[in-house]
């Protein structure tokens, strides 16, 4: 049986006989990063600088939120708008290996140079137990790099420290309801953000449609009363021909994907109700642009993954 306040004793003092000196944290407001983050301030305090990139490829207002999250911790916050360093590094890339590899190597690019910047030597991830099982390695075959494990260049300056490589996701669930964090419930978001819900390539124009099918998706469910574990759109390279009024419409569909899961290593598609799904197809193709038909994935984890890449 997991116990939750043994655990954060153990990682605690773990911490404080590992890092010596100043590190820094890369958080982004999800319940992995954030539970890091509290550990880390337990036991560094101030010598902890919590770094949030803004990549471009988060969220309607999540960069805002992450911000509201960790100005309240007793840590120091630094954020770095490296929205157009993504975007470049990302251009004319469709394989999503080369995707989540490009983007772990641009966020420890700038951690790096973040941490010189502040003389720090340690970088804190907030790396679970499947980020490293589907990384690979091994006997294991990659299932998808996660950019903060396979998406890690090998020559790096800074040492790294996970305090909850071992622990799976309802275990992390649990820790950070014992720390009283207040995103314990959160729906988890992946680490190369929306890049990975866009199938091709990732362009503003893609990110912008994606972005407002997925705070559709987000707020018809959440209005619902509606529980799954992870709910979210992906734009497809597709085009299919649709009506729009009386003319012909040649647009891209969206997929909606909802599961439920506990430790994100197995999940079955969620069974929701037929009205809800209409009432997000209706509002996606009336409000968004270019969009002309909306489908919904019904296939469990496995044989797909919860993410489309």
């Amino acid at each position: 049986m997991f116990d939750a306040a043994k655990f954060v004793d153990e990682a605690v003092r773990k911490i404080k006989d590992e890092v010596k000196g100043k590190a820094i944290i890369a958080v982004s407001g999800g319940v992995d990063s954030t539970v890091v983050a509290k550990l880390g301030s337990m036991a560094i305090g101030k010598n902890l600088i919590a770094v949030h990139v803004d990549t471009g490829l988060l969220r309607k207002g999540e960069s805002n939120e992450v911000e509201r999250i960790f100005r309240n911790m007793e840590l120091e916050f630094i954020k770095v708008d490296a929205r157009k360093e993504f975007l470049d590094a990302l251009s004319g890339v469709i394989d999503p290996e080369r995707k989540r590899k490009i983007i772990g190597e641009k966020f420890i690019e700038i951690f790096e140079r973040e941490a010189e910047k502040h003389g720090a030597e340690y970088l804190f991830q907030g790396t679970i137990a499947p980020d490293w099982i589907e990384s690979g390695g091994g006997l294991r075959d990659t299932i998808k790099s996660h950019h903060n494990v396979g998406g890690l260049p090998e020559n790096m300056k800074i040492k790294i420290v996970e305090p909850l490589r071992d622990l799976y996701k309802d275990e992390v669930r649990k820790v950070a309801k014992y720390l009283n964090l207040d995103v314990a419930e959160k729906q988890p978001f992946p680490g190369p953000g929306l890049a990975i819900r866009i199938i091709g390539e990732v362009t503003e124009e893609r990110l912008e449609i994606v972005r407002d099918a997925c705070a559709i998706v987000e707020e018809e469910i959440e209005k619902s009363g509606e529980n799954p574990w992870q709910y979210f759109a992906v734009l497809l390279p597709l085009k299919t021909v649709g009506v729009h009024g009386d003319r012909r419409a040649y647009g891209y569909t969206i997929a909606i994907r909802s599961v439920d899961s506990i430790d994100a290593m197995t999940a079955s598609f969620s069974k929701l109700p037929w009205d809800l799904l209409e009432r997000i197809s209706i509002r996606i193709t009336n409000e968004l642009k270019g969009i002309n038909r909306v489908v919904y994935d019904i296939t469990n984890k496995p044989p797909g993954t919860i993410e489309w890449e």
